[in-house]
């Protein structure tokens, strides 16, 4: 997901017109995941990560579209008990609410009233990161780590690579507790977990209706 700094966000002209709300400040030790689901006025999609709040930036039209593909076709082939959702914020532990652009979860989370606005580590059976010039750290690197350490099975990290569009896939190693990567897609996303899925990498390019 790509991101600004809250110092980015701090400076920005709109900000100067008014004056900033408490949560651009953090306290000493951050903020905690209850200091973050109850703040209000927050910008679409901001993320909570080691206490700090990361602000999104301006998605790519790529960026858009593979979302938009992943979360189609991981739903209309999920099991009965399984769902597909996007940008919906995880509680993972006291300092981390991320937001995985894609989220399989148990159709039982998906259907509940609350909490409405975010999921537990135990609902979600996949996240899925679509990588941005500016999240290869977090993306890469933090994130997850912090989904393995909250017991997510498996995890996807999708790139732009000339063009073209990249997926690496992870699955939880149960004897040390990281993540061990699995496969590489380059054309084409064949698996069968967490359930049979196939997708075709080149409709990213294509109008879906």
């Amino acid at each position: 997901m790509s991101a600004q700094s809250v110092e980015a966000f701090a400076e920005s002209s709109d900000m100067d017109a008014a004056p900033l709300p408490d949560w651009v400040i953090p306290p000493p030790d951050g903020f905690t995941a209850d200091d973050f689901l109850s703040m209000r006025g927050l910008p679409r999609h901001t993320e909570l990560i080691d206490g700090s709040l990361v602000f999104v930036s301006p998605q790519r039209k790529w960026h858009v579209r593979v979302i938009d593909l992943l979360k189609y076709e991981l739903n209309r082939q999920a099991p009965g008990h399984l769902c597909a959702d996007r940008e919906m914020s995880v509680k993972l532990a006291v300092s981390q609410v991320p937001e995985p652009d894609v989220l399989i979860v148990t159709a039982d989370a998906y259907e509940r009233d609350e909490p409405s606005t975010y999921y537990f580590p135990e609902d979600v059976v996949l996240a899925v990161e679509a990588v941005s010039p500016d999240s290869r750290i977090r993306d890469r690197d933090i994130k997850p780590r912090r989904y393995a350490a909250a017991g997510i099975q498996h995890f996807w990290r999708v790139e732009e690579d000339e063009g073209r569009t990249v997926v690496y896939i992870y699955e939880l190693d149960p004897a040390t507790g990281v993540y061990v990567p699995t496969g590489i897609h380059h054309d084409r996303l064949k698996l069968t977990v967490p359930y049979d899925i196939d997708i075709d990498l080149g409709d990213l390019g294509r109008r879906r209706r």
